[in-house]
């Protein structure tokens, strides 16, 4: 019922929801790490409020009860406050019956929107923000040309949770490599206990075109640590994380251990799941049964 600019992609979570591709591809599309947007189809640009409309009345008219829509591309939140503002105004009129809208966010996209207006948003539902922090380690997130940094993330995330929004954090296992890999797991830990979000995820560094982008930015050579390494990145990560009350989820499909708990309350339960697959005592998905 909805002509999409393809690839699509979404967060897991959102399985259920309607997918409104209200921007195409990435404004910023100079992650070293990341291949999502790189097709010539994919260029940024935003999409026409008349076309938005015809599409949230094409979900309304199609029959299919909706209860959720996500805002696609991967950079929604690039959009000024009064076309977003327009966007969720139209998703009340014609899909009464959703009671959330979300979108990925990447943090600089929310310096140009006051907390007020971030509320504001809340309201009309827009009430979930993914953030792909990647990191909190200044030096990789350099490397990886990601265009934020500790501080900027920070930032996001404290204005998210000022405006009654809720934050979906994701964080690379391996995005460091093997040099930067304590580092990368400390950092990132330190910044998720300031912010402290509602929710957390972690994925693993996935190369599917290859190593070359990254092999730049890493001296010639990127090398991704093994599972001991990323099950030893992951120790390090829970060991250092001081949350209060936060859900966390490491069972996509890019991780060889699935994790699933509340932090603080199961971390030791997830401490020691870790440490019986470091010790060989716990089944990991093999590479076939891996992805994106």
């Amino acid at each position: 019922m909805i002509k999409y600019i393809e690839p699509v992609f979404r967060p897991p979570s959102e399985w259920k929801s309607l997918i409104l591709q209200v921007t195409n591809g990435c404004s910023w599309n100079q992650c070293s790490f990341c291949d999502m947007y790189t097709q010539p189809q994919k260029q940024f640009r935003a999409q026409k409020i008349e076309k938005i409309e015809q599409d949230i009345i094409a979900a309304a008219q199609s029959g299919v009860p909706i209860s959720r829509v996500f805002l696609a591309d991967g950079d929604a939140m690039s959009l000024p406050f009064n076309r977003l503002k327009a966007i969720c105004e139209l998703i009340n009129t014609h899909l009464p019956s959703v009671t959330r809208i979300s979108s990925y966010c990447l943090p600089r996209n929310l310096s140009n929107k006051t907390v007020e207006q971030l509320a504001e948003l809340n309201n009309l539902g827009l009430s979930l923000m993914y953030v792909g922090c990647e990191s909190g380690d200044n030096e990789v997130l350099q490397r990886i040309q990601k265009g934020e940094d500790y501080a900027s993330s920070l930032a996001a995330l404290q204005k998210i949770k000022r405006a009654g929004m809720k934050s979906s954090v994701m964080i690379l296992m391996g995005l460091g490599g093997v040099s930067l890999s304590e580092q990368h797991a400390i950092a990132s830990a330190k910044l998720m206990n300031e912010a402290q979000p509602e929710y957390l995820s972690t994925l693993v560094v996935t190369l599917p075109l290859g190593t070359e982008k990254m092999d730049k930015v890493f001296d010639g050579k990127f090398q991704l640590p093994d599972q001991l390494g990323l099950l030893t990145e992951m120790q390090t990560l829970l060991s250092h994380l001081e949350l209060q009350k936060t859900i966390f989820r490491s069972d996509h499909a890019s991780n060889y251990l699935v994790l699933k708990g509340v932090l603080g309350k199961d971390k030791p339960q997830l401490l020691a799941q870790v440490n019986q697959a470091l010790q060989g005592l716990v089944p990991l998905r093999q590479e076939w049964q891996r992805g994106l």
